[in-house]
């Protein structure tokens, strides 16, 4: 069965935008607004650059920044540490008075590529607008603001608010053949960043989900329990959609035996991560059934798991895993421009189906409930 679960999202428009350094040399920067960021005014804004390579320098100048844009020259690290210039970045800058906040894109690689991903606006402060622009971007700022030459800047941007518009997370399952009141999700998201296609992020995740039900249905394959695909709505800036299936399914969320989510692009698989929570036995039973997965090198299983959208329930308790991919070039694609269907190998999606459908299969075919 398939069915659709109504969710009202967050209707954030890009619209027209623009990023110029207007000395001491003239040159156009590309750029992209952040998700959720306010606009400029329609004539934009001209100010001078303030760079800086952490919240320590920001704070250290304080109110120096006022009137001022404040350059977040941030180099990756990891994920996890580098994304909160991007998330909070611009609040922790307008504290201090600033009247816009540029990161740099949140990538270890850079082909004049920017990156964009929502932002986080913190109540107690005014909201400026914010956006990202490239590796290289950000590097001649920083060069210009340490020689002294106080570069200046115009950023223009039409980003805006609509009413929240009407969209779905879309629900399939099959239905198991002695326990189909227990469940167990795989899942993904199926909005994505406007400017891609979302290929890696996260429309393979979905495509991933799905095969897993289409593969056993073709197979004659009817577990124990039922196997549910869960696509969610809204996960790149509201994550609505994780929250309304958590309110929609409380009533059963008791019976779900494990939600899988798969938002790491449809790399190389080399296993999964369990929520951390997970029991020893849970554990045990994971590796001991990743090993059928030895074959294609999907076999890793990492002592943490879980995702942004089954984040609501698994904070009701139910257990969580992940799909983990050979990640390496994922942040060179993410939410960019670039991040479109060619970049999928036919070969390394066709073995993340595999991992997850051996994985979700064998769970809810399990006896005893993980």
């Amino acid at each position: 069965t398939v069915r659709a679960e109504k969710v009202m999202v967050p209707h954030w428009v890009r619209g027209a935008e623009s990023l110029e350094l207007v000395s001491p040399v003239r040159k156009s920067l590309p750029m992209l607004a952040l998700g959720n960021s306010v606009g400029t005014p329609p004539e934009g804004v001209t100010a001078e650059a303030v760079v800086v390579r952490s919240f320590d320098e920001l704070e250290a100048l304080g109110e120096r920044v006022r009137g001022k844009i404040v350059v977040y020259n941030v180099p990756f690290t990891n994920y996890g540490a580098t994304v909160a210039y991007r998330g909070v970045g611009a609040s922790r800058a307008a504290k201090y008075g600033a009247v816009a906040a540029i990161v740099r894109s949140v990538t270890p690689v850079s082909l004049q590529t920017p990156h964009t991903g929502a932002l986080r606006y913190s109540e107690d402060q005014p909201r400026i607008p914010a956006a990202a622009v490239t590796i290289e971007g950000a590097e001649l700022l920083q060069r210009m603001h340490e020689r002294g030459e106080r570069p200046q800047l115009h950023l223009k941007m039409e980003a805006k608010f609509l009413p929240d518009a009407e969209s779905a997370n879309v629900v399939a399952e099959i239905k198991g053949r002695e326990k189909p009141d227990e469940i167990v999700v795989v899942s993904g998201h199926f909005d994505s960043w406007d400017v891609g296609q979302g290929a890696h992020d996260d429309g393979g995740g979905c495509i991933v989900s799905w095969e897993v039900v289409r593969l056993l249905k073709e197979l004659n394959l009817r577990p124990r329990r039922t196997i549910r695909v869960v696509l969610f709505t809204n996960e790149e800036n509201g994550l609505r959609g994780g929250n309304a299936y958590r309110d929609a399914h409380k009533a059963e969320l008791s019976k779900h035996v494990l939600a899988i989510e798969s938002d790491s692009g449809v790399y190389r698989p080399t296993g999964f991560g369990l929520d951390e929570n997970a029991t020893p036995q849970a554990r045990a039973d994971f590796i001991e059934i990743a090993k059928l997965l030895s074959g294609i090198r999907a076999d890793r299983i990492a002592a943490d798991g879980g995702g942004a959208d089954i984040g609501p329930i698994m904070r009701e308790g139910v257990p969580g895993a992940s799909l983990d991919v050979d990640g390496t070039h994922y942040f060179d694609i993410h939410h960019t421009h670039a991040d479109t269907f060619d970049k999928v190998s036919p070969q390394e999606l066709a073995a993340c189906v595999a991992a997850l459908a051996v994985m979700a299969y064998v769970v809810a075919d399990m006896p005893d409930r993980l």
